[in-house]
């Protein structure tokens, strides 16, 4: 969640003032951060999440199953990944999110990802 955390501090986000940061931890033990980029042509924003997501696959070719992912916001907790980043997250078979929740004790509240992501289209459907 830290690595999250500091990854939201850098968004780019001039237009909307949303800022979100992820983090990756892979099955290998990597953590591979990113954070959301806007850009004036709306739609070509990134997600921090899918941001995350590429910085892992450029990193290791070999350690692209994901562990969990956390995700941040300065601006609301919790933050969910949207539907676009859900399915890319199934993608690398993602296992569970994390998200920050002041509601609980700890700060911070998982969920597994069948849980946000139910009846999911995979790999291994095609």
């Amino acid at each position: 969640m830290d690595a999250a955390r500091a990854a939201a501090a850098n968004a780019y986000a001039p237009y909307s003032n949303f800022r979100v940061g992820a983090a990756i931890l892979t099955e290998g033990g990597a953590v591979h951060p990113g954070c959301n980029v806007e850009n004036a042509s709306y739609g070509l924003g990134v997600c921090a999440e899918r941001n995350a997501a590429a910085r892992m696959a450029l990193a290791d070719s070999e350690d692209r199953r994901i562990k969990l992912v956390a995700v941040a916001s300065p601006n609301t907790a919790p933050c969910f990944p949207c539907g676009a980043c859900r399915q890319v997250l199934r993608e690398f078979g993602c296992e569970e999110v994390i998200v920050e929740d002041p509601a609980e004790a700890s700060g911070m509240r998982s969920y597994p990802f069948e849980e946000i992501l139910p009846n999911s289209f995979g790999p291994e459907v095609l």
